[in-house]
């Protein structure tokens, strides 16, 4: 089994896109989309759900009010101000850190870290094969070790139905959810777009794949809408060693097939974009 991940420097730049396209010509596989903080590959690929999942991590304070009498002791060591002093003492939601400054110095003992309820994953079928997906709750922060999850979920399960291939949509950026993403991937696929913004963010990301020593290559999302900054972002990759592997024009078919709610090879086959990823995927293949 081969493991290809996509990944951007910065949202927007059409990775969920080119996902559910190659989803649509790759066969024998499973799908992931490690991009918990906002996953939408699921919008493109209509999954009908097979197993939810709690996902827990971290520890949240609770005050025990009957116990709690007021002194505000942890209302002035917590350094996140998430406790408020009322009555008795209360956590205000979505600002604890979970240090546990406030229990351990809390005269009464009336304060307890508890495990959180951070978000849930999914395991759904969707005409186009299996996918791993995952929804981070508000303002959580455990990003990294949900995405951890989500591909060793999805690992496990293209293993176990011997799986040719296992097709990774990532997260934006190249923090720890991106980190948490190339585990295990034998390709990454950088998507950029012509803009200097976009040149920036590659090469960014491009450093940090290198720096794990995975091998990798670009492809130029809406290239034609500025021949030039495609052309640089190609001598740019020409001699930093990094392998040209796509180009795939503007088309509004792309924004039809996102109304639409299906991916862009089903949405129309025979669009200009339609065949820049066809074009892709051959040299997906060959590498």
């Amino acid at each position: 089994m081969k493991e290809i991940l996509l990944l951007s420097g910065k949202g927007g730049t059409g990775k969920t896109s080119i996902t559910g396209a190659l989803a649509a010509l790759m066969t024998n596989k499973v799908m992931a989309d490690c991009d918990v903080d906002a996953a939408d590959l699921h919008l493109i690929l209509a999954p009908r759900l097979r197993q939810e999942n709690e996902f827990w991590c971290g520890v949240e304070a609770e005050v025990d009010s009957a116990l709690c009498n007021g002194c505000g002791t942890c209302v002035d060591l917590c350094q996140f101000h998430a406790l408020i002093l009322e009555e008795t003492a209360r956590l205000l939601p979505f600002s604890c850190e979970g240090c546990g400054v406030c229990s351990h110095f809390c005269p009464e003992q009336a304060i307890a870290l508890r495990d959180k309820l951070s978000g849930s994953w999914f395991i759904a079928d969707t005409d186009y094969g299996p996918l791993v997906h995952a929804r981070l709750g508000i303002g959580e922060e455990n990003s990294g070790k949900l995405v951890s999850m989500v591909k060793r979920q999805a690992r496990e399960l293209a293993e176990a139905q011997q799986s040719d291939w296992l097709l990774v949509d990532g997260p934006p950026g190249i923090g720890c959810p991106a980190i948490a993403s190339m585990s295990g991937a034998d390709y990454v696929l950088l998507i950029t777009e012509p803009t200097l913004s976009g040149l920036h963010d590659l090469l960014r990301v491009a450093d940090l794949v290198r720096h794990f020593k995975i091998p990798c290559g670009v492809c130029i999302n809406k290239w034609d809408l500025h021949p030039e900054t495609s052309a640089m972002i190609s001598l740019v990759c020409d001699q930093g060693g990094i392998k040209l592997v796509g180009r795939i024009p503007f088309d509004t078919a792309v924004a039809e097939s996102i109304v639409q709610g299906v991916p862009l090879l089903t949405h129309k086959p025979d669009s200009p974009a339609s065949g820049g990823v066809r074009a892709l995927w051959q040299s997906l293949q060959k590498i």
